[in-house]
């Protein structure tokens, strides 16, 4: 019973098939067994909106449509402002509607390749996001 619970089975390779021979690329090999991604990958991906859909199914239940409609709009208009395109933004306004400014997860420690520092021109990259071309 315990077995038909689980929602995730492992479907790892026990033993990597490491060869010193070249091999056709349908042939598994070691690189290809460890660029497999997981499927709880999407699931963490998503974990965020598929949190904030939830909550606002119970607002609706609780409060009816207008409150998650003003949250949304809310929502929306945050993510319209924006800062200059060679300045990534931190979603700040974001964060606090949802309610992740007061949590530290994952990715506010170990960081994540969106948010890594970016050393560019900033005239050459607001001339490319305006279509100037020099």
């Amino acid at each position: 019973q315990n077995q038909q619970s689980l929602k995730v089975r492992p479907t790892d390779v026990p033993v990597l098939n490491a060869s010193g021979k070249a091999v056709l690329p349908t042939q598994p090999n070691c690189v290809s067994q460890l660029a497999h991604i997981h499927r709880l990958r999407d699931s963490e991906l998503n974990y965020n909106d598929h949190r904030y859909n939830i909550d606002m199914q119970m607002l609706r239940n609780h409060e009816g449509l207008g409150a998650p409609l003003r949250m949304g709009m809310d929502r929306f208009a945050a993510r319209q402002v924006g800062r200059l395109p060679f300045l990534p933004s931190s979603n700040m306004m974001d964060d606090v509607f949802t309610g992740r400014c007061d949590e530290i997860a994952f990715e506010d420690f170990l960081n994540i390749p969106e948010h890594n520092e970016q050393m560019r021109q900033p005239h050459a990259v607001v001339e490319k996001s305006m279509g100037i071309y020099l």
